[in-house]
């Protein structure tokens, strides 16, 4: 075990990048998300579901164009493997911790957090010294039927 109670395996199952504001922030992230999770499959031999692709980009889509929209100055991505998930953690310089909004069929645009939430297995949203920090976790796998993995069926 590492000096920060890591497995060995772990350590090498997780990449950072920080986006610096260009207009390619969201493009790159989603290909970074895409990549990591292709390498965690081909290089460690876990199983990832077309389902948990498709989610980890929409969510770190979600959740960089909100750092990129509320927070000034470069936005850090963590992406790991912690069990049976992926998470995904967003970090910005906005101390303001993000609520979702009460449902409303009417209104356009803002419902980022909302798709968030119901597609994650968790979701943690925390200030820090400066800004805060947002943790989504992901399943990687779907069951035999298609339903994600430790969430009932709707």
């Amino acid at each position: 075990m590492g000096e920060d109670g890591t497995l060995p395996y772990e350590r090498l199952m997780q990449t950072t990048v920080s986006l610096d504001g260009d207009g390619t922030d969201i493009a790159h992230a989603r290909r970074l998300a895409v990549g990591f999770l292709t390498r965690v499959q081909a290089e460690h031999g876990l199983h990832v579901s077309a389902r948990a692709l498709d989610v980890t980009q929409l969510v770190v889509s979600e959740l960089v164009t909100n750092a990129r929209k509320y927070a000034p100055g470069p936005v850090l991505l963590d992406l790991r493997i912690t069990g049976d998930l992926v998470e995904v953690v967003v970090r910005d310089s906005d101390p303001v911790l993000p609520v979702a909004r009460t449902a409303d069929a009417g209104r356009v645009g803002q419902h980022g957090l909302e798709i968030v939430m119901a597609v994650c297995q968790s979701f943690e949203a925390r200030r820090e010294t400066v800004g805060k920090r947002i943790t989504v976790g992901i399943t990687l796998l779907d069951d035999p039927g298609g339903t994600p993995s430790g969430r009932p069926p709707v």
